[in-house]
């Protein structure tokens, strides 16, 4: 019960990742406020979870949403954890055909929600003395080809604002951490490609399958895991870890393929095969 006394907000809660934290830290004694766009998920979940999560409709595009949702939280007896969650896949076009319109709507809901959620709960946070921040990241945040180029770049902001938010916050014992999700299998993709239905059930289940391939650990990632690693971050536990963050992707970035699977060959055997 490491959260026991603690109220928390999380922002895209209503699904995936932050409907698995939301659980994660309600189950570990918090009281949770769930802010997304899914109004019928956040209810679903607010009402199955005896009281310990609440729903409150936030579109994390708009300021005074997301200043709403810290503000109810600290109304109800101080703000102690905010989880910056909220997202999707964004545009998809590479950067020579993406619009500008396309940019500003990515960024607007990946990295400038990031910020706004910092800057509405640090006041919040210094004032009962310290809080804990935690932001989500992406691998594709470290390297190309994992999503497209406006996701991809934001990520990577959400990364470099992790660092400098805690250092603007040290003063106010604000931790601000991140958590790097790898190949986790939650709607954001069947949403991107617009599928819904069987269809999104479909490639849901292909997704898995891709999934746990495409790391060392040989299965799919799971809400789950990035929800354990979230509450890791937000406790005591991490009371020393400030202005980093975690990778939680099965192994994906260790290395070259070749490196953890057989069937791939090295440049060096190629080469000796080549010398022989």
């Amino acid at each position: 019960m490491r959260f026991s006394g603690k109220r928390a907000a999380v922002t895209g809660g209503a699904s995936g990742i932050g409907r698995a934290t939301a659980l994660r830290l309600a189950g570990e004694g918090a009281e949770v406020w769930v802010g997304d766009i899914d109004d019928a998920g956040g209810k679903e979940l607010a009402e199955t979870s005896n009281g310990r999560i609440h729903f409150q409709h936030t579109d994390v595009t708009q300021a005074g949403d997301i200043e709403s949702l810290v503000s109810a939280v600290d109304a109800a007896g101080g703000l102690d954890v905010l989880f910056n969650n909220a997202g999707a896949g964004g545009a998809r076009a590479s950067i020579d055909e993406i619009t500008p319109d396309e940019w500003d709507r990515t960024q607007a809901l990946l990295l400038r929600s990031v910020a706004l959620g910092i800057r509405y709960a640090a006041p919040l946070m210094a004032k009962r003395g310290g809080g804990a921040i935690v932001n989500t990241s992406s691998v594709s945040a470290l390297g190309s080809g994992y999503a497209p180029t406006a996701y991809s770049v934001a990520k990577a902001g959400v990364l470099h604002l992790t660092t400098i938010a805690a250092a603007d916050l040290a003063r106010h014992r604000i931790r601000v951490n991140a958590v790097v999700p790898g190949f986790i299998t939650t709607n954001i993709f069947t949403s991107t490609l617009g599928l819904d239905g069987e269809k999104r059930d479909a490639a849901n289940a292909a997704i898995g399958q891709i999934a746990a391939r495409a790391q060392p650990v040989q299965r799919a990632g799971r809400p789950e895991d990035i929800a354990a690693a979230v509450a890791y971050l937000a406790s005591e536990d991490a009371a020393f870890v400030n202005g980093t963050h975690i990778l939680v992707d099965g192994g994906m970035l260790i290395g070259q393929r070749h490196s953890w699977d057989e069937s791939m060959p090295s440049m060096f055997s190629q080469l000796e095969a080549f010398a022989s």
